[in-house]
């Protein structure tokens, strides 16, 4: 029988979870404190378990022995958290294995807790809400998460899956079968492809029945290759035209031990031909036209399913006042250009075809967030503000997402680097360019920090040129206002961009 750890040191708001997977093993440490939830550790082992299994899917005892090497390591930290506050879960390789009661009798031995191995659907709803919990999200989402043993394809709206799979591919198992001795060759490649296309098109007519508005990886393959993606210098989402690019360079190393990728991990590049694969059958057969990153998975879903009040909170939200207060931001001045920031962003989104279901939040927050730098200090504090959203964790947003408050942020003020929107592809591109004049505009409106000296112009949009009208006299009673915009107009002109105050 399982005996639980007494616990003497740390106090009932730390939580754990652990998810022994077909790839690596993971564990992830919270606190949570005043509301919010703040990882505190997070650990993962490539263990590789499902290359351990044979023809008759029994694991060697060298993969067995690999996990339970890593879990003796998970053990200690494990020892100072509630036994109750601890979730264990195993998926693919161990839902298969013929001999997995063997190895789970011996891990709980080692971890002194018990292991649960969930389904394949209860895996995908796990997902769903460790992605939904961290990438707060509107409208139906597509979630895809590849694993070692199995891919798992979520359609939801808000917390609520309304349509899931577990696909038995993966890209442990699919790089044993399908790349022999590591070669990697065209017709490797194809042969991955066609049986990936082949399972994911039993299940693709049902899901693209459902008009989603989003499409979301959850780390792995999707991950590795925004890391890939950014070491080009390019801030964008996983786009089918970028796949194909990494499929050539992949086919022409020839061999696995020559794959040499700038931003590829190395802990990841054994797995990299084969997720590759799999994630290019996604994009043609569910006909993505792009995906990002969300800033969760299983783990937090496992987290975030033991903290049942969280299931009500918006997320969004509870990661913006988190840094507010974290970075002692004036929050009177922040709700300030926030409020002015989203009326004109509704001004805008309703003379335009510049906006997306998701326009309103980006600017908002980074509206909330524009003076976040100067904790640092004054100078400069728009580039400290953008330094610090770079390495820091913003819950509820997408990594592109991210990146996005990050570039209004730096560029709210002074000198418009247009350098940095050709990192972006141009649907993206233009987004943030219009997101930067509301949310310049908004802080030059409150220039003088109090809520009656606010004047409140009328937007008209006319492709780039756009007219603030202001009503007689106005300009004139605000003439620190006035003056801030006439400087605007020049420097929005020198972007490229007409602005008329009137």
């Amino acid at each position: 029988m399982i005996q639980e750890v007494p616990n003497t040191v740390i106090q009932d708001e730390y939580y754990a979870a652990v998810d022994l997977g077909s790839n690596s093993f993971h564990m992830v440490i919270v606190r949570v404190l005043s509301g919010s939830v703040q990882i505190v550790s997070k650990n993962k082992r490539k263990v590789r378990l499902a290359a351990g299994l044979d023809d008759e899917l029994q694991l060697s005892e060298d993969s067995i022995q690999r996990g339970l090497d890593c879990l003796k390591t998970f053990r200690e930290q494990l020892e100072d958290i509630p036994p109750s506050n601890i979730k264990i879960v195993a998926t693919a390789t161990l839902r298969i294995a013929s001999n997995a009661a063997q190895f789970i009798t011996r891990a709980e031995k080692v971890l002194n807790h018990k292991i649960s191995v969930i389904s394949g659907e209860e895996e995908a709803r796990q997902i769903y809400l460790g992605v939904a919990y961290t990438s707060a999200n509107q409208g139906n989402t597509l979630v895809v998460d590849i694993g070692g043993a199995s891919t798992e394809v979520i359609v939801g709206r808000d917390m609520q899956p309304l349509h899931l799979t577990s696909v038995d591919m993966g890209c442990v198992t699919f790089m044993e079968r399908y790349f022999p001795g590591g070669v990697l060759s065209e017709n490797n490649f194809d042969k991955a492809l066609a049986e990936a296309e082949a399972l994911v098109s039993l299940h693709a007519p049902t899901f693209k029945c459902f008009d989603w508005q989003q499409c979301l990886g959850a780390s792995g393959t999707p991950q590795a290759i925004v890391e890939i993606l950014l070491k080009r210098g390019i801030n964008d989402a996983i786009r089918l035209e970028y796949l194909f690019k990494l499929r050539d360079e992949v086919i022409a190393s020839k061999h696995i031990d020559s794959l040499s990728i700038n931003g590829l991990a190395e802990s990841r590049r054994v797995i990299f031909p084969s997720g590759l694969a799999i994630l290019i059958a996604l994009f043609k057969q569910l006909r993505l036209n792009n995906m990002q990153i969300s800033g969760g998975a299983l783990r937090e879903g496992i987290i975030y399913g033991m903290l049942d009040n969280y299931q009500r909170a918006d997320r969004r939200s509870q990661g913006i006042n988190q840094l507010v207060s974290r970075f002692h931001i004036d929050t009177a001045q922040s709700d300030r250009v926030k409020k002015v920031a989203i009326s004109l962003c509704r001004q805008m989104c309703e003379q335009s075809n510049f906006c997306d279901f998701d326009t309103e939040a980006l600017i908002s927050s980074a509206a909330a967030l524009h003076e976040l730098g100067l904790h640092v200090g004054y100078k400069k504090f728009h580039e400290h503000g953008a330094y610090i959203l770079t390495h820091v964790e913003l819950t509820g947003f997408t990594t592109l997402q991210r990146m996005f408050i990050r570039d209004l942020v730096g560029m709210h003020r002074q000198e418009i680097d247009l350098s940095v929107f050709d990192n972006y592809q141009d649907d993206f591109k233009e987004m943030l360019i219009n997101a930067l004049r509301i949310v310049r505009i908004s802080v030059i409106l409150c220039t003088r920090r109090r809520d009656d000296t606010i004047p409140a112009p009328t937007l008209a949009v006319k492709g780039s040129q756009w007219t603030l009208s202001f009503g007689d006299g106005v300009l004139l009673a605000h003439p620190l206002v006035h003056a801030e915009l006439i400087h605007e107009t020049w420097l929005q002109h020198k972007a490229g961009w007409k602005l008329i105050c009137q």
